[in-house]
């Protein structure tokens, strides 16, 4: 390079010289194009095989190469015995025996050398309570009672075996009464089943308090939803959560109204607030409408029966217009609602960009808007160089956003939102990539919401993890039947999850919740979720 060219490079800004770099990105990609066709046109020619096709990994996986490669300790660096965290933690020893040796007379005694085995005991226990019984002077029976945490003829180490198995360890209830069987316990697929679904514990109740806590305390939730079988119907389950909790409900809509309603953690009101007229006007609800409601009297209603009585009285539901009355009405009464009980206090929620998440603050996650991108198929050579390059620039663009997020500055906010605009404003000549570039464009509030708020993250694989616990059991077992196997299974998992987060036990929790003699105190996990906001 000539000492004027030098001059010149010297002069441009940190934007001109990426610009530079991806004019000659572009050059080499060419070359090696080419050069790339001319080896399998050559090779062909000798009746050789051409190159394999690889595909292109992901953005995440593109950005974090290097902090992997960090993680594995470079290249070339020797692997791990495999051996976890928890493997290597001090063992407490339960029993200890003495191991004697024949030795000639006349040997010195040296002390021990310690050898420390891990062994489990599985075995049946079958105990009988006698209960005392006295007849009191007034010809009254007093029996002496059972002890806590009995589930009918079953005590509650059985039932915490069960649930193990059955949510953690995912075994279908077929095998798990066979393996009980053969241990010794008389039992039935039904009594297990039974067993499961009774909410032993009180957990139902204790997944909607730690949903109410993760509410009112998460500066922002990632969301999902995948298939599931109930009651031989075709349903859906939703995931949300964040870094310290996990929750999951099981219906039958994927619609914003049940959206709204899982949001309630429980609630079953609905209330007309000023975030409720604001979501109304929000969504283009007719202006008279907003006047009939804000104009009575009464503002909270108990359930919807009351709440649709209301919309009956007012003449809401006569009114043939767009968009539908009741519809918008009741959204805005169940946002009302949610804000009314202290939930999503200033919470962006992060999903793919499906329309039913949409609400609130919203935030779009990079790995779903990167891969519609990658989705392009190109027909020529020019569309498909185009969209390695739109690509490149999106990873590029996705890194510094994670660099951002680790030293927010404002300055370096205001030249993210122009590379930005550059970016997703780009004229490709490739016309389904450039519409493609134009849609992304037009959701730049929610893909650059983390420059205003960088504590939420760029992309919902927390939800993604989370829920593919739900997958395997849906591939496993199959779907429920009842109510109660429904809500089992949803607050089962998601006291699972949120045990994991919260670097708890799930044997101890169940343990302490069942009521096993000597187990270990584990605290409600709604004040250990709270607590971790703290």
């Amino acid at each position: 390079m000539s000492k004027h060219a030098s001059s010149d490079l010297s002069t441009l800004g940190l934007d001109e010289l990426r610009e530079l770099v991806v004019a000659l990105l572009e050059r080499v990609a060419a070359l090696e194009a080419e050069n790339a066709a001319l080896r399998d046109e050559n090779a062909r020619l000798k009746g050789l095989k051409g190159r394999p096709k690889f595909k292109p990994s992901g953005m995440e996986t593109k950005t974090g190469a290097a902090t992997t490669t960090a993680k594995r300790g470079g290249k070339g660096k020797r692997r791990s015995d495999g051996s976890s965290k928890d493997n290597r933690r001090v063992l407490a020893v339960s029993e200890e025996q003495r191991l004697r040796v024949q030795v000639p007379p006349g040997s010195r005694f040296r002390g021990f050398e310690d050898f420390v085995v891990q062994d489990l005991r599985l075995e049946s226990r079958v105990i009988r309570y006698r209960r005392e019984r006295w007849l009191t002077p007034e010809g009254q029976t007093v029996t002496a009672p059972l002890p806590p945490g009995l589930c009918g003829h079953f005590g509650p180490e059985l039932v915490r075996f069960i649930i193990l198995q059955h949510i953690q360890g995912q075994v279908t209830t077929e095998r798990l009464t066979v393996l009980l069987n053969e241990i010794g316990i008389v039992i039935s697929k039904r009594q297990v089943i039974r067993l499961l679904n009774g909410d032993p514990g009180g957990l139902n109740n204790e997944a909607v308090e730690l949903f109410r806590a993760g509410l009112k305390t998460a500066d922002w939730i990632t969301v999902d939803d995948t298939g599931a079988r109930h009651a031989a119907r075709n349903g859906v389950t939703t995931q949300i959560g964040d870094a310290r909790f996990t929750f999951f409900a099981t219906t039958f809509s994927k619609s914003r109204l049940n959206f709204l309603e899982l949001l309630r953690a429980g609630h079953g009101d609905y209330v007309l607030n000023a975030r409720a007229f604001d979501y109304m006007r929000e969504h283009s609800l007719a202006g008279s409408v907003i006047g009939r409601l804000e104009d009575y009297a009464e503002k909270s209603f108990a359930d919807a029966a009351a709440f649709s009585e209301l919309l009956t009285q007012l003449g809401i539901d006569q009114l043939d217009v767009h968009p539908n009355p009741i519809k918008i009405a009741t959204q805005g009464a169940l946002w009302g609602s949610i804000h009314h009980h202290g939930l999503l206090n200033d919470t962006v929620i992060v999903s793919d960009g499906a329309g039913q998440f949409r609400i609130g603050q919203h935030g779009l996650c990079w790995i779903h808007a990167e891969r519609l991108i990658h989705k392009l198929i190109g027909f020529n050579e020019t569309q498909r160089q185009a969209i390695d390059l739109v690509r490149q620039l999106v990873w590029w663009f996705y890194a510094d956003l994670k660099a951002y997020k680790r030293d927010p500055q404002k300055p370096r906010a205001t030249q993210l939102r122009a590379r930005f605009e550059r970016i997703f404003k780009r004229k490709t000549g490739f016309i389904t990539l450039d519409r493609l570039l134009a849609r992304l464009h037009a959701r730049k509030p929610e893909l650059l919401l983390v420059l205003d708020r960088p504590e939420i993250p760029l992309h919902t694989n927390g939800s993604e993890n989370d829920i593919r616990c739900h997958v395997t059991k849906r591939k496993i077992s199959g779907g429920t039947w009842s109510d109660a196997g429904r809500q089992a299974r949803d607050s089962f998992l998601a006291a699972m999850k949120t045990c994991q987060k919260m670097d708890v036990s799930f044997f101890h929790f169940l343990g302490d919740r069942l009521g096993v003699p000597n187990a270990t105190k584990i605290p409600p996990l709604a004040v250990l979720v709270s607590a971790a906001k703290a």
